[in-house]
């Protein structure tokens, strides 16, 4: 394929930043693992907080 159109294969090249296929999923890979912890950390977060304001709301009930 690449052989077959040089445009290609640097339009591919630039695509990937310079890495191989395999790199590039890696990293991707990697990019997600990433992005569910944070996502996880924010939901911890956000947890707290619900709880907190939920103790806050059944102190103001009494």
């Amino acid at each position: 394929m690449s052989e077959h159109d040089p445009e290609l294969e640097r339009m591919l090249n630039a695509a990937l930043g310079g890495l191989t296929p395999q790199q590039a999923l890696i990293e991707a890979s990697r990019a997600e693992a990433a992005n569910v912890e944070e996502r996880a950390a924010a939901i911890a977060r956000n947890r707290e907080r619900a709880l907190k304001l939920l103790a806050v709301l059944e102190k103001n009930q009494d």
